[in-house]
C-alpha cells in the first residue's frame, strides 16, 4: 500500500487524531466538566484548520476512490460547524443529565461525522457505503441514549431496523449495479450505465437507500418517532448533519455516475421531491409536539434541498450547499431554544410554549427568528436560500415544480407562524416560567442569531459556492 494516499486526506486524520484523542482523555480523565471544554477545543481547532486546506485543489487517493476538492473541503467545514453549534447546545444536558456518559457522546458523534466525510469523498460505492455505516450504526446508539426512557429505546429500535432494511436494499442496488457496469466507480458507470431494466432498478434501489438518509417520502417513516424518542441534541445532529452530508453525496453520484441519462432520474425524483414537500407539511399541521414538528418540517426541508439535486447543474449544488449552509444555522437556533426550555422544565409541547414571550422575551425571539426563516420570510436568510434554490431549478425548466414548492411555501407558512402565534399572542395560566439559560446555550443561539440575520445580505458567501461548484 502506498501510504501517500493518506496524505490528501486532511479531515479525516485530523478527526481521527481528534478521536484518539478523547478516548484517551475520558480514558484517564475524571472531569466531565474538563473534558467537554477539552473536546469542545479540541474539535474547535479541528475546525479552524478545516479552513486552512481550502486551496489544496483537486486529488484523488486509493486508485480514484476517494476524491477532494475546494468544494468538498467546504461541505466538510460546513458539516464541522454544525456539529461544533451541537456540542454547544448539548453542553447543559450532558453535564446535567448525561454526565456518566459524556465520552461516549463526543466519540460516537464524530465517528458519524467521520463516515460523512467519507460519504462526501467517494468516488466509488463501496466507500459510499462504508461510509454510509459508519455514519449511521454509531448514530442508532446516540438515539437511544436515554436508556432510561422508553421512547429513546423504541426510537433507537426503529431507526437501526429501518437503517438496516435500507442497507440492504442499496446494497442489492450496488451489487445489480456491479453486474451490469462491471464497475462501481462513478466515471466507469457514467461511461456504461444505459436505460435498460437492469440499470434503472440498480439506480431506483441505489436511490432507495440513500434516501432513508435524507428522509425522503416514501423513506421517512421513521423519521419523526426518531426525533421524538432521541435527545434533543442528537435530534438537532440528524436534521442538519446527517441530512446534509446525505443530500450532497446524492448529488455527486447523480451528476458523475448518471449525468447522461438525466431524464432516467429526474423523472422520479420529481415526483418524490412533490410528495416529500406535501407529506411533510400536512403532516407538520397536524403536529403538537415541537420535536415531532421540527421532524415533519425538516423532511419539508429535504424536498426543497432535492431541487438543488434535480437541477443536475453546478449551480444547482452552489444553491443546495447554501441552503444547507443556512439551514444549519436555522433548525439548530430552534432546537436550541427547544433543548433550553427542555432543561429547565421537561415541556416539549406547543400548547407549552402559550405565552412563552410574556417569561421569556428573549428565547421567543429567537424562535420567532428561526420559525421566519424556515418559512422563507424576508428578509432573513432562509429567504434568499429558497430563492436561489428555486431559480437553479427554474433555470433547467422546471417551472410546474417550483410553482408546487411555492405553493406549499404557503403552507408551510401556515405552521411555522402557529408557533410564533403561540408565543406571542396565546396566553396562558400558567406559562414556562423565566429562567435563563445557561452560558453555553447563549453562545449558540447568539451565534445562529447573528447567521440568521447577516447571512442573507454577505452575497460574497454564495459568489465563493458558486465559483468552487463551477470549478469542481
Amino acid at each position: 500500500m502506498d501510504y501517500s494516499n493518506f496524505i490528501i486526506m486532511n479531515h479525516e486524520l485530523s478527526l481521527v487524531v481528534v478521536l484518539v484523542a478523547l478516548l484517551l482523555a475520558d480514558l484517564f480523565g475524571k472531569n466531565k466538566r474538563i473534558f467537554q471544554f477539552f473536546a469542545m477545543g479540541l474539535f474547535l481547532v479541528h475546525t479552524v484548520l478545516g479552513f486552512t486546506h481550502w486551496n489544496i485543489g483537486e486529488a484523488t487517493a486509493f486508485s480514484g476512490m476517494y476524491v477532494t476538492s475546494e468544494i468538498h473541503v467546504l461541505v466538510k467545514n460546513i458539516l464541522n460547524i454544525g456539529t461544533l453549534i451541537v456540542f454547544i447546545f448539548a453542553f447543559y444536558w450532558n453535564e446535567n443529565k448525561n454526565r456518566n456518559q459524556v465520552g461516549e457522546f463526543y466519540f460516537l458523534t464524530l465517528s458519524t461525522l467521520l463516515g460523512m466525510y467519507f460519504m462526501v469523498s467517494a468516488e466509488h460505492f463501496l466507500l459510499f457505503y462504508i461510509g454510509l455505516e459508519t455514519a449511521s450504526i454509531p448514530m442508532a446508539t446516540l438515539v437511544a441514549f436515554n436508556k432510561n426512557k422508553k421512547e429513546s429505546a423504541e426510537a433507537a429500535a426503529k431507526y437501526i431496523l429501518t437503517a438496516a432494511f435500507s442497507s440492504a436494499v442499496m446494497l442489492f442496488g450496488i451489487s445489480l449495479m456491479y453486474g451490469a457496469c462491471g464497475s462501481l466507480y462513478y466515471g466507469d458507470i457514467l461511461i456504461k450505465f444505459q436505460t435498460t431494466p437492469l440499470h434503472i432498478m440498480a439506480l431506483i434501489f441505489m436511490f432507495a437507500g440513500i434516501g432513508f438518509k435524507i428522509s425522503l417520502v416514501p423513506f421517512h417513516l421513521w423519521t419523526a418517532d426518531t426525533y421524538e424518542g432521541a435527545p434533543t441534541s442528537v435530534t438537532a445532529y440528524l436534521s442538519v448533519i446527517s441530512k446534509g452530508a446525505a443530500a450532497f453525496a446524492l448529488l455527486c453520484i447523480m451528476i458523475k455516475a448518471f449525468a447522461n441519462y438525466p431524464d432516467t432520474w429526474q423523472n422520479f425524483l420529481w415526483w418524490i421531491i412533490v410528495i416529500t414537500i406535501t407529506i411533510g407539511n400536512l403532516f407538520a399541521l397536524r403536529q403538537k409536539n415541537m420535536k415531532r414538528f421540527l421532524a415533519f418540517s425538516s423532511i419539508s426541508q429535504a424536498g426543497y434541498i432535492m431541487l438543488g439535486v434535480i437541477a443536475g447543474t453546478p449551480q444547482g449544488m452552489a444553491a443546495m450547499v447554501y441552503y444547507v449552509f443556512i439551514y444549519l444555522f436555522t433548525n439548530l437556533a430552534a432546537f436550541g431554544v427547544i433543548s433550553a426550555i427542555e432543561n429547565k422544565s421537561d415541556k416539549l409541547t406547543m400548547d407549552d410554549y402559550n405565552g412563552l414571550y410574556s417569561t421569556n422575551p428573549k428565547l421567543s425571539f429567537v424562535m420567532m427568528l428561526a420559525m421566519f426563516s424556515l418559512g422563507g420570510i424576508p428578509p432573513f436568510a432562509g429567504f434568499f436560500s429558497k430563492f436561489f434554490i428555486f431559480a437553479a431549478a427554474a433555470e433547467q425548466g422546471q417551472y410546474l415544480l417550483v410553482f408546487l414548492a411555492l405553493l406549499n411555501t404557503i403552507i408551510s407558512l401556515c405552521y411555522y407562524l402557529w408557533v410564533v402565534k403561540a408565543m406571542f399572542i396565546n396566553k396562558s395560566e400558567n406559562p414556562i416560567p423565566a429562567f435563563n439559560s445557561d452560558n453555553m446555550t447563549k453562545i449558540g443561539l447568539i451565534i445562529c442569531t447573528v447567521a440568521m440575520i447577516i447571512l442573507g445580505f454577505i452575497s460574497p458567501i454564495y459568489d465563493k459556492i458558486i465559483a468552487i461548484s463551477f470549478g469542481m
